[in-house]
């Protein structure tokens, strides 16, 4: 077939240039890039030989091989791994196929510095891309295991590449550079040069499993074929004593594993001897990836059985909560030939899977004493999805609350722990006070504050989505009931205050009795009830939702996932001590049931349970009915 050519997306295009352009500083890791790209395609092999018995191939020698030509300035990566089809190379190499594609460019245009660069491209993961950054031209010839036709790709990251079936191509994958001339200001080096490779190997992939051969440096006889030698160690860097690591070696195999280009945040290491060993390197990532929340988002734990890779992406050992979690765990006892399924019900898959999920929390948990800056990178990049586990992980529960800090009207700024709440707790209070809303600024100017920014009290501001659903599942902390302050009957006086005030509320009660009867009438189809509020010190009224009611945050979150929700009615809380309400009070006791005067009396409790109901981010059954209501209000104040 002759070959054809295709244009490159806006976005792809951009994003070359922007690579070839020199955007990251270091551009020796081009080659880590393709080594990486090569060693997880002889693992896929191996994993695909272990399912498939009538898979027809040589694995046998499976390997990655580096070749350079002086006089053609070409320097090849080449594998006998998986390989790609053409539909793949075409969607996987020709194509940067990512809705987050343009979002990444105009953060990338706005980093101010090399390393926010850097650490977004770490994030976006275009890996093979950086070879525009030494290369004026990269073909890719690959053939996938178990076809006969191989695929031919080419481009000079310009804004075209062509891709072209050929007849005779290797099982696997090779990746051919045509490189730049040398230039040493720009760090741009002789990467045909054998030490140079070397120097890069032993660098960054010497950890890697398989062999990386290349021709000796000492050159065959005359006419005999050139001696290749390994150039590095294979050592997993897991079976290897803490002491004989460098923290550089484990930030490579992070980067290896994760395909980031930023150094982990934290390093955890695991060895489990007995009945059941096993080896675990397991790290936390500086940043959130991209796709943390999107669907189908992988978790980044690879399972090796004694040092033989079996899967990435190992859902078994890591529940979704720390998806973000990256490492590999070996295993000494199971079969290589272990499936999904059957990790899903091994009982010993288990009993690591729990061990791991603890190491994981009590290191988080130990970041936040030792390294206070650490963690508050972590909670910022992973908060969200770690307080996913309070409704996961019950056994774990108390430990992810430990781990976990939330705003709060006690720091306009900083974050606090719950435990730290229940230390500040005033005399007498029993209760971790918190309100969920959509933002701070909405929550501190909320009617339901007003009480307790009087009374001197702290309350958690719970900003995220996943907020309105754990508060719902988690009763208590340290034995402390958390309690909604825009839920139920708020009671927050001593019994001296209560002996003080009691008369004063009996009084209140009588007096308003027919009012709160008659609003209950006129509003009976938008609220439950109407009463009387001790929570409001300056707002007329505010909306409450009943102790074990879904907040109406929640109830939009279920409507929007296409969940029916049945219609739920809320309370109307006046306050007697605001002029309004008192004046309202006073005009239905005078004006008791005068046709007209009862209609505009109507109008005023409709537009006193609108602004509560506004005040609290609620909608609106009729806002054009509201706006002619309180338009004809305000113009007879004129």
């Amino acid at each position: 077939m002759p070959a054809e050519t295709f244009e490159f997306q806006v976005e792809a295009r951009q994003l070359l240039q922007m690579m070839i352009h020199s955007i990251y500083s270091n551009k020796d890791v081009f080659l880590r890039e393709l080594i990486s790209n090569s060693s997880d395609a002889l693992d896929k092999l191996r994993l695909e030989t272990l399912r498939d018995d009538n898979l027809e191939v040589d694995s046998s020698d499976l390997h990655i091989a580096i070749e350079v030509d002086k006089e053609k300035r070409t320097l090849t990566v080449r594998d006998n791994g998986i390989g790609m089809s053409h539909d793949e190379v075409v969607q996987l190499i020709g194509t940067i196929a990512n809705s987050g594609t343009a979002k990444f460019l105009q953060e990338l245009k706005e980093a101010k510095d090399s390393a926010a660069s850097e650490e977004l491209i770490g994030q976006f993961g275009v890996g093979f891309y950086s070879s525009f950054m030494v290369a004026d031209e990269v073909t890719l010839l690959t053939r996938r295991a178990g076809e006969a036709t191989g695929t031919r790709w080419q481009s000079d990251g310009e804004g075209t590449y062509t891709v072209e079936s050929v007849d005779e191509a290797p099982q696997g994958t090779s990746v051919t550079l045509r490189l730049k001339p040398e230039d040493t200001e720009d760090k741009l080096f002789d990467y045909t040069s054998p030490w140079k490779i070397r120097e890069i190997v032993k660098r960054y992939s010497d950890f890697i499993t398989w062999p990386i051969r290349m021709e000796a440096q000492a050159a065959g006889e005359d006419g005999a074929e050139p001696a290749t030698e390994t150039v590095n160690s294979m050592k997993a860097l897991w079976a290897r004593s803490k002491d004989s690591v460098t923290d550089d070696e484990y930030s490579e195999l992070y980067k290896h594993i994760s395909h980031d280009w930023t150094d982990p945040l934290e390093t955890i290491r695991m060895q489990a001897e007995g009945t059941f060993e096993y080896q675990a390197l397991l790290f936390l990532p500086s940043h959130a990836p991209q796709d943390l929340f999107m669907q189908g988002h992988k978790r980044g734990v690879q399972l090796y059985v004694k040092r033989v890779f079996i899967m990435d992406d190992c859902e078994a050992l890591m529940p979704t909560y720390l998806r973000f979690v990256k490492g590999v765990v070996d295993a000494q006892d199971l079969s290589l030939n272990v499936s999904r399924e059957i990790l899903q019900q091994d009982r010993q898959i288990e009993l690591m899977r729990r061990r791991l999920v603890k190491k994981v929390l009590s290191t988080v948990k130990d970041m936040m004493s030792a390294s206070p800056d650490k963690y508050g990178t972590f909670w910022k990049e992973f908060g969200r999805v770690l307080k996913e586990g309070l409704l996961q992980d019950f056994e774990n529960r108390d430990a992810i609350l430990e781990v976990s800090s939330f705003a709060s009207t006690q720091d306009e700024e900083g974050l606090t722990t719950l435990r730290s709440y229940v230390e500040r707790m005033k005399e007498g209070q029993e209760q971790i006070y918190y309100m969920t809303g959509e933002s701070r600024a909405a929550m501190e100017s909320s009617p339901h504050m007003e009480a307790f920014r009087a009374k001197g009290l702290e309350v958690l501001l719970l900003t995220d989505p996943v907020d309105e659903v754990w508060v719902q599942s988690v009763p208590e902390f340290d034995g402390k009931p958390l309690q909604s302050i825009a839920k139920g009957e708020v009671d927050l006086d001593t019994d001296e205050e209560k002996k003080e005030v009691e008369a004063e509320r009996e009084k209140q009660q009588q007096e308003y009795a027919g009012l709160l009867t008659w609003m209950s009438e006129q509003l009976g189809e938008q609220v439950k009830e109407v009463r009387l509020s001790s929570r409001l010190t300056v707002s007329p009224a505010c909306i409450v939702s009943d102790t074990h009611d879904v907040t109406p945050a929640l109830e939009n979150m279920y409507r929007a996932m296409g969940q029916e929700v049945p219609q739920i009615k809320r309370i109307l809380e006046l306050n007697p001590s605001h002029a309004l309400i008192s004046g309202l009070r006073r005009a239905h006791a005078e004006l008791g049931t005068e046709q007209d005067a009862a209609g505009e009396l109507a109008e005023t409790a409709e537009l006193v349970h609108g602004l509560a109901l506004l005040s609290d981010g609620g909608e609106l059954s009729d806002p054009a009915r509201f706006s002619r209501l309180m338009a004809s209000r305000l113009e007879r104040t004129l």
